[in-house]
């Protein structure tokens, strides 16, 4: 039986302002990317967020962002390489830490936000969150985007997983449509699961201007704080399962 992840943005509530459904979405993905404290979440949030994960057998990853809680982590940073390998360093030890105490382990580390699209083109950036990555623990998978990251990534023997999003269009060229523009967000379960069957079963998905590009999927994201996100994952799950696709977490 071919295989894919289903991974969601998790954990991403800060204080009293409470963002998704993270306990009814660790019952459906088999990973989880958990905010490290820059762009949401706080050390309350990650930890009950990893604890929820550790007892449901899902595995986690660092999710780490530029220093942005007003903007979401949504907005470039032009930061010094150096100050962002730093920051990228702290989020996974604090992550990191608050994992070994519930018992849990961080497996790999994805991006977020205007970061994880950064890294595909900014040399200095890609090499600033890869140097972090290797520096902590290159045993660590990296999730993302192809490009220069990734690139960078395996040169250093870092394990590379390509990921597509379930509730995001494509653009002819592969990239996503900017959250701003027409097209940007899907939201109906059914068309969701459908696309993401056919993605795995042919490699290729229908971009927003009616042609069809090669994406590839490893891993496949809903993201935690899309309407709906509860309802896209579990339509994504029960497609798979009907097209006899198992799910597993890309890391054990």
């Amino acid at each position: 039986m071919r295989t894919v992840d289903l991974n969601a943005d998790l954990g991403e509530s800060f204080g009293s302002w409470t963002m998704g459904d993270d306990e009814a979405l660790l019952g459906v993905v088999t990973s989880a990317n958990v905010a490290c404290g820059f762009h949401a979440g706080d050390p309350t949030v990650m930890l009950r967020t990893l604890r929820a994960a550790a007892d449901r057998g899902v595995v986690v990853g660092a999710h780490v962002s530029y220093r942005d809680l007003a903007g979401f982590g949504r907005r470039f940073v032009d930061v010094d390489p150096a100050e962002l390998r730093a920051d990228v360093l702290y989020q996974l030890a604090a992550l990191a830490g608050l994992a070994a105490v519930v018992g849990a382990r961080v497996g790999y580390v994805k991006p977020h936000g205007a970061l994880y699209n950064a890294i595909v083109t900014h040399p200095e950036q890609a090499g600033a969150v890869v140097g972090a990555i290797g520096d902590f623990d290159e045993s660590l998978a990296l999730l993302g985007l192809p490009g220069i990251a990734h690139e960078l990534a395996r040169g250093r023997g870092i394990r590379t997983v390509v990921e597509a999003f379930a509730d995001r269009g494509y653009r002819p060229d592969g990239t996503l449509v900017p959250r701003r523009e027409p097209g940007a967000l899907l939201h109906d379960p059914r068309v969701v699961a459908e696309r993401m069957v056919g993605l795995v079963r042919t490699g290729v998905v229908e971009a927003v201007d009616g042609t069809e590009v090669a994406v590839e999927a490893e891993s496949i994201c809903v993201h935690g704080d899309s309407p709906g996100a509860v309802a896209l994952a579990c339509s994504v799950r029960e497609a798979m399962a009907a097209a006899d696709i198992g799910l597993a977490p890309f890391v054990s």
